[in-house]
């Protein structure tokens, strides 16, 4: 392990790898730590296709996009660090590392985080019944499934209908395992429509909309559940649940540290180059924002590498910023602040998420003056974009506030 380097990344998926490859290709020494034993990502267990139109132009399954981006980011000089734990970050750029070999120190002029997100576990969820074997989430499905070659049940039930919930339907049939139900609390799916259709029509799956899970039963084994419908409780015969989404950004690294998180997204915060509020380091993917496909989130670690390309030159801004207050339906926006000087790489700024189904007009204001407005109908889960003049105009003005003056809709 190198003592030091150019730039320290923390986590070896497609923003981590994405970035990693852009910088090394530019010249620079570049580390990828890795927790895990192999690289890649959350996408090297997940079987089926949908990955790489955007990063490679074609189309392929989750394990060979993880080789792809591997193989691409070691031929273009990027040293891989596996098995590898970040114990801390210090301020300066030291990263404290602990692995099989012992513990050790790694400094960098830049560090990325690029440690993504993770999915909810039971425990946070406040589901009554016994604790039996059986109840994972949809990362470990995928584990048991592509890479052990385990059935871990026969009939599950699949709680909720973000995007990862439609992935685990599809490792489920891979695995020959027979899908119940899902189970949706809100009013319609939180993955677009076309979603419901495919499960139901396609699949042969009931999807459950404005229905709770409420107990799971069983003793060794799952042997069911309980779910309230309209006031309704009914049970599923099954032996298998797969908890999926309501991700959180993986920040146990960040918690103990010394950079300062947002409230609402649970991400690190940052300015429109992906600096947070050290500027040596810089935060991209899902660690922002659970969560993004995988293609946005190799977009982002390329966007974070072009930020620290430009600042190796002397070309970025510098500053404490300006923050960025989220009003009205908002549940966040990103960037946090923003530095006066200069617009973000790309379009991947200036975005927001809705806290819930909602109608009504987006804001950007500043000082009391309306910047801009559109009419606008949010959904939860989706991300919308804001447009950077008014942002980047309201920064200058001093102040800066985004806001959804809604009106609730089902």
């Amino acid at each position: 392990m190198k003592a030091q380097a150019d730039v320290a990344i923390v986590g070896s998926g497609p923003a981590g790898l994405g970035a990693a490859t852009a910088l090394a290709q530019a010249g620079l020494d570049v580390v990828v730590v890795e927790r895990e034993q192999e690289a890649g990502g959350i996408p090297r267990h997940c079987g089926h296709t949908g990955y790489g139109l955007r990063e490679f132009q074609r189309l392929l399954t989750g394990p060979a996009y993880a080789r792809r981006l591997v193989s691409d980011a070691r031929a273009a000089g990027v040293a891989i660090e596996t098995g590898t734990t970040v114990v801390a970050l210090t301020p300066g750029g030291q990263l404290d590392l602990a692995s099989s070999g012992g513990r050790t120190t790694l400094t960098a002029r830049h560090v990325l985080l690029a440690t993504g997100a993770r999915e909810t576990p039971r425990s946070a969820r406040l589901i009554g019944g016994t604790r039996p074997w059986g109840v994972i989430n949809t990362g470990a499905l995928q584990q048991f499934t592509y890479l052990s070659g385990i059935r871990p049940f026969s009939r599950a039930v699949v709680i909720g209908t973000e995007l990862v919930s439609f992935s685990a339907l599809l490792t489920l049939r891979h695995a020959g395992i027979a899908a119940v139900a899902m189970v949706e609390a809100g009013p319609r799916i939180v993955a677009r429509r076309p979603g419901d259709w495919i499960a139901r029509l396609l699949l042969d799956v009931p999807v459950l909309v404005s229905s709770r899970l409420v107990e799971i039963e069983g003793g060794t084994q799952v042997t069911g559940v309980v779910v309230e419908r309209n006031g309704t409780r009914f049970r599923l015969p099954c032996d298998g649940v797969v908890l999926s989404g309501s991700f959180v950004p993986e920040t146990g690294l960040i918690k103990e540290g010394h950079l300062a998180l947002d409230r609402g997204s649970g991400g690190p915060a940052i300015d429109q180059f992906f600096r947070t509020t050290d500027a040596q380091v810089l935060a991209a993917g899902n660690v922002l924002h659970p969560i993004e496909t995988a293609g946005v989130a190799w977009a982002e670690g390329r966007a974070a590498a072009a930020a620290i390309l430009a600042d190796c030159r002397g070309d970025l801004p510098c500053g404490p910023g300006t923050q960025i207050t989220v009003g009205g339906g908002l549940a966040y926006a990103y960037p946090q602040r923003v530095v006066a000087g200069g617009p973000p790489p790309g379009k991947l700024m200036f975005r927001a998420r809705a806290t819930e189904a909602a109608t009504g007009r987006l804001v950007i204001s500043a000082g009391g003056q309306t910047l801009w407005s559109r009419g606008a109908r949010l959904l939860p889960e989706r991300r919308v974009q804001l447009p950077a003049a008014p942002v980047l105009e309201a920064a200058r003005i001093g102040e800066a506030r985004i806001a959804f003056e809604t009106q609730a809709t089902s």
